[in-house]
């Protein structure tokens, strides 16, 4: 504590440690107020230095101790000891009292080098402040879990106050303050958003009922049910978010859709809006995506060795199609991206067609289909193919006139990457003949076909117990013993609130194009002949990989029995 009385540059003690270079250094103090960022961060945020080695650097040189705050479960009188302005401001989070000396509270900090920050939590708390080093990430998360909640319901009960007062109707107030930007409304809707990214949240649903309004978001693949609001809260909700998504604000018959670019915690992040008549109202989904979601290493995408040659096999095809199939939702735009970041080098002329763009990648052309125009993905295509393009990526393939122009675009000399909607990497082969290509075609186009899904990864709480007999069989190892894995249920988990589970993992069917399995397709083989065929070649149908998660007890056979389908059958 002595030694952090004493101010230290963050930059000349990186720079001293080695860890970054002077250049580095002043273009990063450059940056600094352009990015909105401090300077541990924009260091980050340029490359400079990874989070990790920014971390241990702190550690080793000031002897401050790191700590990560998934686990920690932060009582409620601890926590409020440091007002919620402060927390925000200096990105600070209270922990616990040391347990040496009652008089120092520990207190998780982005920036443990800030002295002036460590004054104010001392004056504002009227205890000893005892710094540690924490992530970033950390700090947004907690204040997302234990202040997103109240700050949106405080926002919509000032609403629901102001309206009783004033004597208004929510759609009257609605469109007299609907470029205010400090009302209640405005201040509700983004405290929903705000929180949303904050908790992971993928897709976020505000459903009007009988009597309230429920609002769920998606985390991990389930819906979780966050708030209900007073069912006179919807017009309001609905009329802001068709405002900032550019819709008709007057229309509350017909489906709208719409889109929405919001920043949260200095990251951009886009949010397409589908609002859906029903008989109590605006039903309101809204999709979130980032672009630093859907561009990621490979190394993070769940491949075993195995499926990574086998990935890195397909990539090196100079031209062919390769197809990444599987229902909404399951991870096929991460991969099908981190595909083209990987493919993406100045020597080649990648163009993408999309509807809409998910994410925009530098060095990469992106066109956006837009059917009013006449701009279609066969007519995006056409135009594409007179652009000198090395790789193309098709964000789907919908319709059979896609489909004969992307097996062109393959057959003459160009990588094609697209998407397609199937059950398995096999039958994602039969499709394209139905949509009325021939086999032979398809056999010469196709290189590779990446079948995948996503399951829940299973919190460190979870409990072991054996294996019955039935579920020995739908793991493929019947008559053996064998110890698998479920959750918990443990409310008092500071990682998973009780969910049971944490994060999520990619399943991946990988189905390279062999010579003997373009002599099945060419001779108009079944999906089972061509499936039997790779799986003597190795490939690891989805039901297998997902058993082996099973088994090495990353996830749950609850969450085995969602994805493979055959193990639906065989029960």
């Amino acid at each position: 504590m002595k030694m952090m009385r004493k101010k230290i540059k963050l930059g000349d003690l990186l720079v001293s440690a080695g860890a970054i270079t002077e250049d580095e250094l002043m273009e990063a103090l450059s940056k600094q107020k352009e990015l909105g960022m401090k300077l541990g961060q924009t260091l980050v945020q340029l490359d400079y230095i990874s989070q990790d080695i920014l971390n241990a650097t702190l550690q080793q040189q000031l002897g401050i101790e790191f700590i990560s705050l998934a686990g920690v479960k932060i009582e409620d009188q601890v926590l409020g000891l440091v007002p919620e302005n402060l927390i925000e401001k200096y990105r600070a989070i209270p922990i616990e009292f040391d347990e040496m000396n009652p008089n120092v509270l520990r207190v998780a900090m982005s920036d443990p080098m800030d002295i002036i920050a460590i004054d104010d939590l001392s004056i504002a708390t009227n205890y000893q402040i005892e710094p540690l080093l924490c992530n970033d990430e950390d700090v947004t998360m907690i204040i997302g879990k234990y202040f997103g909640d109240r700050e949106a319901m405080e926002a919509a009960e000032q609403y629901r106050s102001e309206l009783q007062a004033e004597g208004l109707t929510i759609a009257e107030e609605a469109e007299v303050n609907e470029d205010v930007e400090n009302s209640p409304i405005v201040k509700l809707v983004k405290g929903i958003l705000e929180n949303a990214v904050r908790q992971r949240t993928s897709d976020i649903h505000i459903e009007p009922m009988e009597t309230q309004v429920r609002v769920r978001y998606r985390i991990d693949g389930a819906l979780q049910v966050v708030q209900r609001l007073d069912i006179g809260m919807m017009p309001g909700i609905s009329a802001r978010l068709k405002i900032m998504g550019g819709m008709d604000i007057a229309e509350k018959r017909k489906p709208q859709d719409g889109r929405i670019t919001i920043m949260v915690d200095r990251k951009e992040f886009d949010v397409r809006v589908s609002v859906l008549p029903t008989c109590y109202g605006e039903k309101i989904v809204m999709r979130m995506t980032s672009k630093e979601g859907l561009t990621k290493p490979k190394s993070e995408l769940g491949f075993t060795p195995d499926e990574m040659a086998k990935f890195d096999g397909i990539l090196s095809n100079p031209h062919g199609i390769i197809l990444v199939t599987g229902p909404t939702g399951s991870g096929k735009s991460t991969t099908l991206y981190t595909a083209l970041s990987e493919l993406n080098t100045e020597d080649v002329n990648i163009i993408t067609v999309e509807d809409p763009v998910e994410a925009n990648i530098d060095g990469i052309n992106q066109v956006m289909v837009n059917v009013k125009a006449e701009m279609t993905f066969a007519a995006a295509l056409r135009s594409i193919l007179r652009q000198d393009p090395d790789i193309i990526m098709i964000g789907e393939i919908r319709d059979g006139e896609t489909c004969d122009i992307a097996v062109k675009a393959a057959i003459t000399g160009h990588l094609v990457v697209s998407t397609l909607h199937t059950n398995s990497a096999a039958s994602t082969i039969t499709r394209l003949i139905d949509m009325g290509q021939e086999p032979y075609t398809v056999a010469d186009a196709l290189v590779g076909v990446i079948a995948q899904r996503l399951v829940r990864r299973l919190c460190t709480c979870k409990v072991a117990r054996l294996a019955e007999d039935y579920e020995c069989d739908i793991l493929g190892i019947p008559g053996e013993e064998c110890t698998i894995y479920e959750p918990s249920g443990n409310e008092a988990c500071g990682v998973c609130g009780g969910a049971g589970y944490r994060g999520r993992i990619g399943v991946y069917e990988i189905l390279p194009i062999t010579h003997e399995i373009s002599n099945i397709i060419a001779g108009n083989g079944t999906a089972d002949q061509i499936e039997k065929q790779a799986i003597s070649e190795g490939m690891k149908t989805l039901r297998m990989a997902a058993a082996e998660l099973v088994i090495s007890g990353v996830t749950s056979i609850a969450e085995m029995k969602k994805i493979a389908y055959e193990a639906e059958d065989s029960m």
